[in-house]
């Protein structure tokens, strides 16, 4: 949830901090005092369009702050690590916006500059704003077919992933299918090719590491009078002359008669030595008798060296054309069988290609047709649900519709596939294209949502999706600006319950200039018109509760906040509210299943 917001350099706002609930937080304020500043600064927030005429007159620069309370698992702590940012001490996440009087824009987040583009995928997380000119979320094709399967859940779903995991079998065999038949000729030259190379590297029949090991024996055979009297006069200092020649003891001899010498010596310091003198000998003596054997198979041997190099100048052969190495030759006729099996370009291996596809597609057809079928049933229940809850907002002779309807697929579509008699476009998400159709009033045709509803009411609709979908939608955080537009009376009431009912499981922000909306608040700011400045209107933000709540909502009915009549009216108001949201709680609480009493293991 979006915890708290500093905007600085906004609009009329010169420097203002809003401390948000948990639940349903209300802005109101007089006619230009800045109440859409708050939306405006959620939308910079959120990665949206930055406008340098939003910069305070006389500020160099707009900054928005905002505090995030994430979990650690959530997806909004994912896209943050991905960027290299890191939580505040609190485990909160600060993110920044920072617009220039020039129109330039930065964005940070976690103590780390972004791109702006981050800060949208944050606030796709855990921000939704739904204002009269900002529905983009809800009018996006690919976001109404989200909104049912939101609301359908499991059944839709679970036919969902079966259909996707075809779907990219299918499309693998149509690709290879096609690949195949279209590059016949193009393949077998490439295949005769490939087979040539690994003809040539077979003959030869190179072994992992064998050039290294080569190069090794090649240097040791070429060097072998060098090497003999290396590794002789080695041993000869370690074991000394080979007729035991006193005066030429060698190393290990000096050794011993210094370990003989200390095994005698009566003072413990000398004693304590001798093993690990005897340790210097027993390596020596390892070292010599390796020494030795070396020298035994230390041979010339010319023929053994032709041999060598004749295979050295096999295995370059294939170096040369194939890899910098003999391991790399091998990978490389690795691949080229790979690449060989995925080639067949004969009448039977195409014939069995395009039976798999076949296969998979009358597959893939039946789970689209499950698909649609789970969407329809949906459709309804969604419709109803929506057109129940506009009923109480104003629109009682509205009705929502969802149309679900296969995509017909257009002429050379790759993803063409055939679904109960029909060609139809099959993506990534179904076969289906879900349209929100509004009829607004008994008689009305009906149109797209855009079309059919004014600003006002595609909020309104908005809200009441948000209501139906309340379970399923993982936005944490709802902002409605001016939700209430055009309402009054009993609509207003009614649209204040369903933002509280709302708050029960998301947080939600509210900009509204109804006194029925803003008696539902679990918090109530304020946005207030101070004194000018140089011509200039400065704005600030205020929590209000107890006598200043009443005495807001009182200015709220029509400025009647110096009369006792408006101020009764607005605790009515908050009593009718504080009492719903009460009964609200109790009735939460006994739909709660209790938690069953655990079995003693005795």
């Amino acid at each position: 949830m979006l915890a708290e917001m500093r905007i600085q350099g906004l609009g009329v706002i010169d420097d203002a901090t809003l401390a948000l609930h948990a639940g349903l937080t209300v802005v109101t304020g007089e006619t230009g005092a800045g109440k859409t500043m708050v939306v405006t600064g959620l939308h910079l927030l959120g990665g949206g369009r930055a406008d340098a005429s939003r910069v305070r007159s006389g500020a160099q620069r707009a900054v928005v702050e905002g505090r995030f309370q994430t979990t650690i698992d959530s997806p909004a702590a994912k896209v943050a690590s991905d960027a290299g940012a890191e939580p505040d001490e609190d485990g909160s996440l600060i993110a920044l916006r920072t617009v220039t009087a020039d129109g330039r824009s930065r964005a940070h987040l976690g103590g780390r500059s972004v791109p702006n583009a981050v800060l949208s995928e944050l606030a796709e997380q855990v921000l939704a704003v739904h204002g009269q000119n900002d529905q983009l979320r809800l009018l996006r094709p690919g976001e109404q077919r989200a909104v049912l399967d939101r609301f359908a859940g499991e059944p839709v779903l679970q036919v969902l992933g079966n259909y996707q995991r075809v779907r990219a079998e299918w499309a693998e065999a149509v690709r290879e299918l096609t690949e195949r038949t279209e590059r016949s000729r193009e393949l077998a030259r490439e295949a005769d090719l490939l087979r040539h190379g690994l003809s040539e590297i077979e003959a030869v029949g190179p072994e992992p590491g064998e050039d290294v090991a080569l190069v090794d024996e090649a240097r040791r055979l070429a060097d072998v009078d060098q090497l003999r009297e290396i590794a002789a006069g080695a041993h000869h200092a370690l074991t000394g002359a080979a007729d035991g020649d006193p005066d030429a003891p060698g190393a290990i001899g000096l050794i011993g008669e210094a370990r003989r010498r200390l095994s005698t010596a009566e003072d413990p310091a000398l004693r304590e030595l001798e093993p690990r003198v005897a340790e210097a000998v027993a390596v020596l003596a390892d070292v010599g008798g390796e020494l030795g054997g070396y020298l035994d198979r230390l041979d010339a041997d010319p023929a053994r060296l032709e041999q060598v190099l004749a295979r050295q100048a096999e295995l370059k052969m294939l170096t040369k054309k194939y890899a910098a190495d003999v391991d790399g030759v091998l990978a490389w006729a690795e691949e080229a069988r790979a690449r060989l099996s995925g080639m067949d370009t004969s009448e039977e291996a195409l014939a069995a290609l395009a039976a798999r596809r076949d296969e998979l597609a009358a597959e893939l057809a039946e789970l689209a047709g499950e698909l649609t079928d789970a969407r329809r049933e949906a459709a309804v229940g969604l419709s109803a649900a929506v057109s129940e809850e506009l009923d109480g907002l104003a629109m009682a002779q509205a009705r929502l519709e969802v149309v679900v309807q296969p995509k017909p697929a257009d002429a050379g579509d790759p993803n063409a596939l055939q679904v109960r008699g029909e060609t139809v476009h099959a993506g990534p998400d179904g076969v289906d294209e879900v349209e929100l159709q509004l009829i607004a009033h008994s008689g009305a045709p009906a149109l797209p949502i855009h079309k059919g509803a004014s600003g006002g009411e595609l909020s309104r609709v908005m809200l009441a999706l948000e209501v139906v979908l309340a379970d399923a939608d993982t936005v944490p955080t709802l902002v409605f600006d001016e939700v209430d537009a055009g309402v009054g009376g009993r609509a207003a009431v009614e649209i204040g319950r369903r933002l509280a009912r709302l708050a029960r499981t998301h947080q939600v922000v509210v900009v509204t200039h109804l006194p029925q909306v803003a008696a539902y608040a679990d918090r109530h700011l304020v946005v207030d018109k101070g004194s000018s400045e140089g011509g200039l209107t400065r704005s600030d933000v205020r929590v209000v509760a107890d006598e200043r709540r009443v005495v807001e909502l009182a200015r709220m009915l029509a400025g009647m906040d110096s009369t006792e009549t408006g101020r009764a009216h607005a605790e009515e108001l908050l009593n009718t509210a504080t009492a719903y949201k009460l009964a609200q709680a109790r009735f939460s609480r006994r739909k709660k299943p209790a938690k069953k009493k655990e079995k003693s293991g005795t």
